[in-house]
């Protein structure tokens, strides 16, 4: 986390970040997603600093990161893939959606594939019940999803092509 970055230390813009903030209530949230605009990820390195300036300790923040799942730890892939795991995408084939994309992509939920390019994520609802089971591809939602729909969709979006 010591990376200089055109004369700014990540420390010195991290806590460019949390000064922002600092003064808000509940700062915690509007830190962290000001974190990850600015990296694309919150490291673990920046926990201790973000405990020590907010008078937290290392496991609230911590399991405020891991509670939610839009935080992430790593730098995401180039697309992102979030699947809908609540009940109404279930009722429809979600699981079996999730072990697919597991299958195709070669990880596991939460994981981003070797070369960078997609990150697999869960949600518990995407709000899109009635289509289910619901995906979200590089922040576009997508219903009916299954398998060769995945792909296809990945496929374009890889190709730098609209994923309509």
């Amino acid at each position: 986390m010591a990376v200089e970055s055109a004369g700014t230390s990540v420390a010195e813009r991290v806590r460019a970040v949390i000064e922002a903030h600092k003064g808000e209530r509940g700062a915690l949230l509007p830190i962290l997603h000001g974190i990850q605009a600015e990296f694309g990820h919150i490291a673990p390195e920046v926990v201790p600093m973000l405990a020590s300036e907010l008078n937290m300790s290392r496991a609230d923040v911590h399991g405020v990161i891991t509670f939610y799942s839009d935080f992430l730890a790593e730098p995401a892939g180039t697309t992102t893939v979030r699947l809908c795991r609540a009940e109404a995408c279930q009722s429809v084939g979600a699981e079996r959606l999730v072990a697919d994309a597991e299958q195709v992509f070669g990880v596991k939920v939460g994981q981003t594939t070797p070369d960078g390019s997609v990150t697999l994520g869960q949600v518990f609802c995407l709000g899109n019940c009635a289509l289910g089971p619901a995906a979200q591809i590089n922040g576009r939602m997508y219903g009916r999803m299954d398998r060769a729909r995945l792909v296809e969709l990945l496929v374009r979006a890889e190709g730098g092509e609209e994923t309509a």
